[in-house]
């Protein structure tokens, strides 16, 4: 048995300014310019907690050969380049065709990928790929939990398998759910049948989280949906919102084996239940000035989620509204981190560990997330910024902030890298020394990643009202492309 996987991610932020370039796949990916299949992804991703890792996984325990064509991603960002698209999407199919003859294929994708010819960019992938292996080829397909499906990506796949955590903990169990799934397709003779549903519903990230209610009862009934007898998997997908596209929403999957009738009543089920927790899931905002007032009364870490310049979702985690406000209280005990700035990191490395220089931080992208501030800085460390995820979600992984520096500008601490991340790692503060227990109030440039690992050990958790692209509040955004009666929109 031969099984071909593939993947191409990317979540994009239709109100970002940056557009997303092949070169920034070739950066994120970890592969080489020539974003090499086979060994060099086993490499990277065996005994991770990826999509990739799950199916590496899944392909040892079933005892079948596993050939991994490509596994392609960005950094949340703007609208993808045609020529980026068409070149990675030309590598997937070409790499695919060189595979067959095969039983079946895996492909990892994100669900929220928008290019300059493709509102629905998985689809068109989908449509390429059915173009090469036919209607019947068994194409079992994991997407993000915020990811925006469309009809026509639900009925070009075999079986669409979505995370079921948001932080996305879950990830390589669901690439090993993938791998299991289409060893019983193609073994066992299990025959697939999906049901859709997309609902007139968009939310926002703070509240889709899976770690709170209502998602969290939520999540224990789809789970429990799932032991019905002849279901093979349940997935909710709470969608992008930050995506002006007609698809941009909720949806439900269902997938039983040969069952239409029991797909379709409980895709229906869940959809009800979702529609009905639709005023449940608007998030509550808190200033940077009372969360300051909240951390001077609590006895333990703070965390303020400055999720409106969170970077997983494509914003341009340069923003300065938080820090700007610390600085100007001289709160001790701060820490902002990550907030991404390679020409002060540069300025920082010039002026050396120990020094003090006048720095201009932030706010170099775009207007919306405050203006650059201006202050004297102190280099407290210089870092690689390399780091391995400790946390639950990704564990094992490997990355890196690049050229990484801790200012102090009047008493607060600020992490400042080269490279965009969104801090959802304690491991990412360690590369400056820093650790949980020697901060009171920690400002994140995340919605709730972060919760996975730093989160446990805040005793408040604050979502942040700040301004910019990413920022929980549909007022906030044009919307002209999304299809009419999505609530609350």
């Amino acid at each position: 048995m031969k099984i071909i996987s593939g993947g191409i991610q990317h979540e994009t932020n239709t109100f970002a300014d940056v557009p997303t370039t092949l070169a920034d796949f070739i950066r994120d990916s970890h592969l080489g310019a020539d974003l090499p299949g086979g060994e060099a992804v086993v490499e990277r991703y065996f005994n991770t907690a990826t999509i990739h890792g799950g199916y590496l996984a899944g392909a040892l325990e079933a005892d079948f050969s596993l050939s991994p064509v490509l596994n392609a991603r960005a950094y949340p960002s703007g609208i993808i380049q045609r020529d980026a698209f068409e070149h990675l999407a030309g590598l997937l199919i070409e790499r695919i065709q060189k595979e067959l003859p095969a039983d079946g294929l895996l492909l990892d994708l994100h669900g929220a990928m928008v290019t300059e010819d493709h509102p629905d960019a998985e689809a068109e992938i989908l449509r390429r790929v059915r173009e090469l292996a036919g209607p019947d080829f068994p194409v079992i397909v994991t997407l993000d939990l915020h990811a925006n499906i469309s009809e026509d990506l639900a009925r070009r796949s075999t079986c669409i398998i979505g995370f079921d955590t948001y932080p996305h903990v879950d990830m390589g169990d669901r690439g090993l759910e993938a791998a299991r799934l289409i060893n019983r397709v193609v073994r066992d003779g299990v025959r697939p049948v999906q049901a859709f549903r997309q609902l007139p519903l968009a939310t926002l990230p703070p509240m889709q989280c899976t770690l709170r209610e209502p998602m969290q009862s939520f999540m224990k009934y789809v789970h429990d949906q799932e032991e019905q007898s002849g279901l093979l998997t349940a997935s909710i997908a709470m969608g992008f919102p930050f995506a002006d596209i007609p698809d941009m929403g909720v949806s439900v999957l269902a997938t039983t084996d040969n069952d239409q009738v029991l797909a379709d009543r409980t895709a229906d089920d869940l959809a009800e239940r979702l529609w009905q927790m639709r005023d449940e899931l608007q998030p509550q905002l808190t200033t940077i000035e009372r969360a300051m007032q909240v951390s001077a009364a609590t006895d333990g870490l703070t965390v303020f989620a400055d999720g409106s310049d969170n970077p997983g979702g494509g914003a341009p985690c340069d923003g300065t509204v938080a820090l700007r406000a610390l600085v100007s209280a001289g709160f001790e005990g701060a820490v902002v981190g990550v907030l991404c700035d390679p020409g002060t990191v540069r300025a920082a490395v010039h002026a050396g560990a120990g020094s003090t220089f006048a720095a201009e931080i932030g706010g170099r992208t775009d207007d919306r997330h405050g203006s650059p501030l201006h202050a004297d800085a102190t280099v407290v460390r210089v870092s690689d910024g390399d780091y391995q995820h400790v946390g639950p979600m990704a564990h094992g992984l490997e990355d890196s902030l690049g050229p990484t520096v801790l200012l102090e500008v009047n008493r607060v601490l600020v992490v400042v890298s080269t490279n965009r991340r969104q801090l959802l790692d304690r491991s990412m503060l360690a590369t400056v020394g820093l650790h949980l227990d020697s901060i009171r109030l920690l400002v994140v440039k995340s919605a709730v990643h972060f919760r996975a690992d730093i989160g446990r050990e805040a005793a408040v958790i604050l979502d942040g009202d700040t301004p910019g692209i990413h920022r929980p509040d549909f007022s906030c955004f044009q919307y002209r492309k999304v299809r009419p009666g999505v609530y609350p929109i």
